[in-house]
C-alpha cells in the first residue's frame, strides 16, 4: 500500500473513522488535524451542549459506551472524553499530524479537466488509484506558521460542516455591527473560548443572542444561568423550529414514529420502486397524522403560543432536514422567570446602543451580541480546492445540492471522497456507514456505477430533499430515511439489508448502530 499514499483532513469523529478503517484495509494514512487534539466540533461547545440523541443511538458499533456512565444525554465533555477514548483504543494517534492545517488542495500531474469531462467512469474507470494524478496538500503549522508540501493518491474530507466559516448576515451601510458600540462575535467564537473565559465574558452584561437552533439555545441558557434575571439574556429568532423537551411524544418514545422501517413507508425515497411509490401515497395521510399528534404534543407541552414562536412549517419536515433538537434542561422555566426574554423579529440592524429590530420603536439596548446564525459549510467545503473548476463542481448552485454519490464521491472529482458533509440523523453511525463503504472502494471490493448514473442518482435526492427539507435542502439530511440510505450502503457492500430478528421487529423496532455491528463481514 506504500504507493497508495491516503490523506485523511480533519481528525473529529468522520476523520477517526476514516483513519480507523482504512488502516484496517492495510492503508497507511495520514491525519492532518489543525488543532492539538481530536474531536472536531465537540472541542469547542458550549458548557450547556449536551448529546442531542440517545448515547445508544450515537455511539461506535465496535466501542459502546462505558457502562459506568449513567446519563441518557451525556454532557460535551463526556463526548468528548468518549470520542478520545475510540481514538486510543484503536491506536489511531500515531497517524495524527495536530496543529497541521491544510490550506490548500491541488490535483496535479494528472488528466487535463477536458479529459475528465469525457470520462465514461470515475476516475476512468470508476476504481481509485487509477487517475494519473496526485493531490498536493498544503500545510501549514499552526504553531510556526511554516508550510510544508504532501503528495498522496487520494484524499478524505472530514472537515464537518459546523465550523471554520461561519454565517454572518449581511447589512446595508450604517445599519452593522461597525456602528455599534459593543461587542459582537459569533457563536463560534464564543464556543471556541474556555469556560472561565466565556463566564466572565458574559458576566453582569446585557447579551442578546441571534438565532433559534441549538447553539443559540445552549448559550442562551449559559446566560441565564449566569446572570439571572438582573440581566436578562434577549434571544431573537427569526424562524421557530419544533424543539423537544423531552425523546418523548404522549409518553412514547418518537424514534418509533420515525426511526422505523415503516415510517419509512410513508415517506417517497429517492430511487424507490412503483409499489414503495404507491404505498407512500396511500399511507400519506398516517404521516400527515404523526406529524400532526407530535405538534399537539409540543402545543400543550411548552408555551410556544404565549410567546408567539409556534413554528408555520410542520414537524416532519423540521424531522426531514434536522432541524429537530432537545432543549435545554429548564429553559422555558428560564423564560418564565425572565432570565431569558424570547423576540421574534424578521430583521435587525444595529445602532449605537444596541439592536433595531421589526415592530419596536425603542432600540434593544445590549452590550454583547451573540450572532448563532449557522456556518457555510458548502463554502468551505468548496474552498479548499485551488483549482476554481473543482471549486465550482464541489459547490454546485445555489438551487442545488453539494453532489455527492452516496453522499460521498463527486462523480467528476477524481481520487477524493468527503465525509461528514451531508446531515444525518445520527452523524457518528451515518458516518461509520459511509467509512467502511469508502474503504471497501479502497480496497477494489466495490464498483462505482457510470458518472451519468451517480449524476442521475444526485438528482433524485435533490429532488427527494426539496420535497421534505424545503428551504433546508442544501443540508442533504437524510433523517427520514436514513434505513432506506444505509440500505444503498449495504447492497453495495454485498451486506444484508435487513438487519432485525423476525418481521415485527424489522418492520416496528427503531434502527441504530448496533444494527450495523460486523459491516461489511456478514
Amino acid at each position: 500500500m506504500e504507493s497508495r499514499r491516503v490523506a485523511v483532513i480533519g481528525a473529529g469523529i468522520a476523520g477517526l473513522l476514516a483513519c480507523k478503517y482504512v488502516v484496517e484495509k492495510g492503508f497507511k494514512p495520514v491525519v492532518f488535524e489543525a488543532e492539538e487534539g481530536v474531536g472536531g466540533v465537540w472541542r469547542h461547545t458550549p458548557e450547556s451542549t449536551k448529546l442531542q440523541t440517545k448515547k445508544t443511538a450515537y455511539q461506535f458499533s465496535d466501542f459502546p459506551w462505558p457502562s459506568s456512565l449513567e446519563e441518557l444525554f451525556p454532557t460535551n465533555n463526556k463526548v468528548l472524553e468518549y470520542v478520545q477514548s475510540y481514538a486510543k483504543h484503536f491506536n489511531l494517534f500515531p497517524y495524527i499530524k495536530f496543529n497541521s492545517k491544510v490550506l490548500n488542495l491541488d490535483y496535479v500531474d494528472g488528466e487535463s479537466y477536458e479529459e475528465i469531462e469525457t470520462w465514461d467512469f470515475w476516475g476512468g474507470i470508476g476504481k481509485p488509484f487509477e487517475s494519473k494524478g496526485k493531490w498536493h496538500l498544503m500545510v501549514q503549522d499552526t504553531k510556526t506558521s511554516s508550510t510544508e508540501m504532501y503528495q498522496f493518491e487520494f484524499v478524505i474530507l472530514c472537515i464537518g460542516r459546523y465550523s471554520g466559516l461561519p454565517e454572518i448576515p449581511e447589512f446595508p451601510p450604517y445599519q452593522g455591527p461597525e456602528v455599534f458600540n459593543g461587542k459582537v462575535m459569533h457563536s463560534m467564537d464564543y464556543s471556541a473560548m474556555d469556560s472561565d473565559k466565556a463566564a466572565e465574558l458574559i458576566k453582569n452584561k446585557r447579551i442578546s443572542v441571534i438565532g433559534s437552533q441549538k447553539s443559540a439555545m445552549d448559550i442562551a441558557t449559559e446566560c441565564s444561568d449566569t446572570n439571572g434575571v438582573e440581566y436578562p439574556c434577549y434571544m431573537i429568532q427569526r424562524t421557530a423550529h419544533w424543539l423537544l423537551p423531552s425523546i418523548y411524544l404522549w409518553g412514547i418514545d418518537r424514534s418509533y414514529f420515525y426511526y422505523t422501517r415503516f415510517s419509512e413507508l410513508m415517506i417517497h425515497k429517492p430511487g424507490e420502486t412503483l409499489l414503495l411509490s404507491i404505498l407512500a401515497t396511500l399511507l400519506s395521510p398516517v404521516r400527515w397524522a404523526i406529524s400532526k399528534f407530535a405538534e399537539s404534543y409540543l402545543l400543550w407541552k411548552l408555551p410556544l403560543k404565549k410567546y408567539g414562536i409556534v413554528p408555520n412549517h410542520s414537524f416532519l419536515q423540521d424531522i426531514s432536514s434536522c432541524k429537530i433538537q432537545m432543549l435545554p434542561e429548564n429553559f422555558y422555566e428560564k423564560v418564565e422567570q425572565g432570565s431569558i426574554v424570547l423576540k421574534k423579529s424578521q430583521s435587525f440592524s444595529f445602532c449605537e446602543k444596541g439592536l433595531i429590530l421589526d415592530g419596536e420603536t425603542q432600540p434593544l439596548e445590549t452590550e454583547i451580541v451573540i450572532l448563532a446564525t449557522g456556518y457555510r459549510g458548502e463554502i468551505k467545503l468548496a474552498n479548499i480546492f485551488k483549482s476554481p473548476i473543482f471549486k465550482k463542481l464541489m459547490l454546485g448552485s445555489e438551487d442545488s445540492i453539494v453532489p455527492l454519490y452516496r453522499h460521498i464521491i463527486h462523480p467528476r472529482i477524481p481520487q477524493l471522497a468527503v465525509i461528514g458533509y451531508a446531515e444525518s440523523l445520527s452523524s457518528l453511525c451515518t458516518s461509520e456507514m459511509r467509512c467502511q463503504w469508502l474503504a471497501q472502494f479502497l480496497t477494489g471490493n466495490l464498483k462505482l456505477p457510470r458518472i451519468r448514473e451517480m449524476e442521475k442518482d444526485v438528482m433524485m435526492w435533490e429532488n427527494f430533499l426539496k420535497q421534505y427539507s424545503g428551504k433546508y435542502f442544501r443540508g442533504s439530511c437524510n433523517a427520514s430515511v436514513h434505513i432506506w440510505y444505509n440500505d444503498q450502503l449495504c447492497k453495495d457492500m454485498g451486506c444484508k439489508t435487513r438487519r432485525k430478528n423476525g418481521i415485527l421487529a424489522e418492520l416496528f423496532q427503531p434502527y441504530g448502530p448496533a444494527d450495523y455491528a460486523g459491516l461489511p463481514y456478514n
